[in-house]
């Protein structure tokens, strides 16, 4: 096969398929708020699950993110476009009553409460097994829902804290934790999502093969740790024998070409290894035998004398693409720096649809990311709509077979609770 007709039978291969979605026919009740339950539940709506979000009369804290398009937070939109939304008061038995019956016909719960809150409305997992005796639940938490510090509050700072990752930033950056504030993003709350993903799909995977549903755990702090890929150095009393880890070396160096861009090459070149490779691409073996530079104690002692070097070099190339060749020669990577802005309007962003628009339920749109799976047979959803608080109460409870009056009286009692603006429009 030569190479023009191997990349025609990967352009054919990813057309947009035309099967159900992966998780078509999931039903997932959501009992989740702010951004790690959410992460996860999107993600699963994403893949075709239909998402039922639960919220309290005090609703979902992302609603209040910022910034909002009219009564929308976009910050929330990104997390809960597509699911449908029901509020009710749990202190209602009613409306215990009305979970019960979305339990008994829902494949998958997902909360991210503090370990217990669901058992003390009769909602745990043990007590839903009545209804639905192979559900399966996952519950997303800081710390588990075992162990001495299971009811500790959390959040993404904290859990960065607590599971290494502040300090091994600080440790990179230099000791100025008086300055310095936390990382920008939250890390514990999307590595945490993703986590819950993956454990909800396996619950599936068992019961699909024995029939049987199960309780999965999930905790922030163990997600943290799980996606360290520095951990078994961080817990070793190996010697390296000087070489650097990424964390006490420059890991990628940044550098500016002529026309002011700013690029980035892949690993540290204080490592014998990489070093070895910098001086084939900068064609500077010279610099091998260079006393600055001659082991990786030296490199590091001596690193902006080698960063200057590097730079000069990068100096000489006009364009990235020049340069990029000359660094994939050597096996190594290098990138622009650039802004979300950028990335997003990029030719690549443009042929991957990567950024996709949703309805900013103010008459207008919004660029979110699109889901980063192609696949092949499958078709996913639409980005659909992000819900107001309570926006589909009727229709839910229509479905679980609840009359008019009914719904009505519930609505009366506050055991149902909405906030959808008069002049939007209601999901079809």
């Amino acid at each position: 096969m030569t190479e023009a007709s191997a990349a025609a039978s990967v352009r054919t291969s990813f057309v947009k398929g035309t099967s159900p979605a992966p998780l078509s026919g999931v039903k997932i009740l959501d009992f989740t708020r702010v951004l790690a339950g959410p992460h996860c539940t999107k993600t699963l709506r994403d893949l075709g699950a239909d998402v039922i979000k639960v919220e309290p009369p005090a609703p979902d804290t992302g609603r209040s993110g910022q910034p909002h398009v009219g009564p929308m937070s976009l910050y929330f939109a990104q997390q809960n476009a597509g699911k449908r939304a029901i509020s009710v008061d749990l202190n209602f038995t009613e409306a215990q009553d009305i979970i019960r019956q979305l339990a008994a016909d829902a494949d998958i719960v997902i909360e991210n409460f503090r370990p217990g809150t669901l058992d003390g409305f009769g909602l745990g997992y043990q007590a839903l097994l009545a209804v639905n005796p192979d559900l399966i639940m996952v519950s997303i938490s800081g710390y588990g829902q075992t162990g001495p510090w299971r009811t500790r509050p959390a959040f993404a700072p904290t859990i960065q804290a607590e599971s290494g990752f502040t300090e091994i930033i600080k440790r990179h950056y230099g000791d100025t934790l008086s300055r310095m504030e936390n990382d920008a993003y939250n890390h514990a709350d999307v590595y945490t999502g993703i986590q819950g993903v993956i454990a909800a799909l396996a619950a599936l995977a068992h019961r699909d093969r024995t029939g049987e549903g199960q309780h999965v755990d999930v905790a922030m702090v163990s997600s943290m740790l799980a996606v360290n890929d520095r951990v078994s150095f961080e817990l070793s009393d190996i010697d390296n024998e000087g070489e650097p880890l990424a964390l006490s070396a420059p890991e990628s160096p940044i550098f500016e070409l002529p026309d002011g861009s700013r690029i980035t090459i892949a690993a540290s070149p204080v490592a014998s290894a990489v070093f070895l490779r910098y001086c084939g691409m900068m064609r500077r073996n010279d610099l091998l035998l260079d006393p600055r530079f001659i082991n990786p104690e030296f490199r590091r002692e001596n690193w902006t004398e080698l960063h200057a070097e590097i730079r000069d070099w990068v100096l000489t190339f006009r364009t990235i693409e020049e340069l990029e060749a000359q660094v994939s020669e050597a096996g190594l990577a290098v990138g622009t720096i650039r802004t979300v802005q950028e990335i997003a309007e990029s030719e690549w962003a443009r042929e991957r649809g990567a950024i996709r628009e949703i309805d900013d339920r103010s008459g207008g749109t919004a660029r979110v990311p699109a889901p980063p799976w192609r696949f092949s047979a499958s078709a996913l959803p639409d980005a659909g709509l992000a819900p107001f608080q309570g926006e589909h109460n009727e229709e839910i409870l229509q479905e679980l077979g609840l009359s008019t009056e009914t719904i009505a009286e519930l609505k009366a009692k506050g055991i149902t609770v909405s906030a959808v603006p008069a002049s939007t429009r209601q999901l079809g």
